[in-house]
């Protein structure tokens, strides 16, 4: 059985990130569990000194649940050219502490739309770049950036084809053959 962890990059409860999260939980392949991570929103920002002091029950609670993932995914907008500020704040809780963190080792890909031309690629480049800095394995056949101009994206099977491909990918990474 493969775990994987859904980070979503918005609060909105009906945002289209959301939905996808949730389509892509919901077309799981066989031997898959896709589980949201729910809270995001209510971890404090990041700061070494209440870490120190001993991290919050919701801050425990999201790291042990990517520790003991198989997988991260990222379903995210982009906000302003870059990836939402509760996307960045809950990588910086996985990160730590520093070379140990709950990211630290796992395989990771980001997907999401935004309704642009371009469909959150920079905000995609940029959340790649962070779990990759902080110890995640970035797989890069598994970023999907799709424009949600045209309208229901989930109504497209295009689209739903390769978003559930993207999954499959990351179910299917091999870090030794990859190396």
């Amino acid at each position: 059985m493969t775990h994987v962890a859904v980070l979503v990059g918005s609060l909105r409860a009906d945002s289209i990130n959301r939905q996808v999260a949730e389509s892509l939980r919901d077309l799981a392949p066989e031997g898959t569990v896709i589980e949201i991570v729910d809270g995001l929103g209510d971890l404090p920002f990041y700061n070494e000194d209440l870490d120190a002091s001993g991290a919050t029950e919701l801050v425990t609670r999201v790291r042990e649940l990517v520790a003991g993932s198989d997988r991260v995914l990222a379903v995210t907008p982009e906000y302003n050219a870059t990836m939402p500020a509760v996307l960045n704040n809950a990588i910086d809780w996985l990160s730590r502490p520093f070379g140990t963190g709950a990211i630290k080792g796992k395989p990771f890909g980001v997907v999401g739309a935004t309704p642009t031309p371009y469909g959150g690629k920079w905000a995609h480049q940029d959340t790649a770049r962070s779990a990759g800095i902080a110890g995640a394995v970035v797989v890069e056949d598994v970023t999907v950036s799709q424009s949600a101009l045209g309208g229901d994206i989930l109504a497209d099977p295009e689209v739903v084809a390769r978003l559930a491909a993207a999954v499959q990918t990351l179910v299917d990474h091999d870090e030794a053959a990859a190396a």
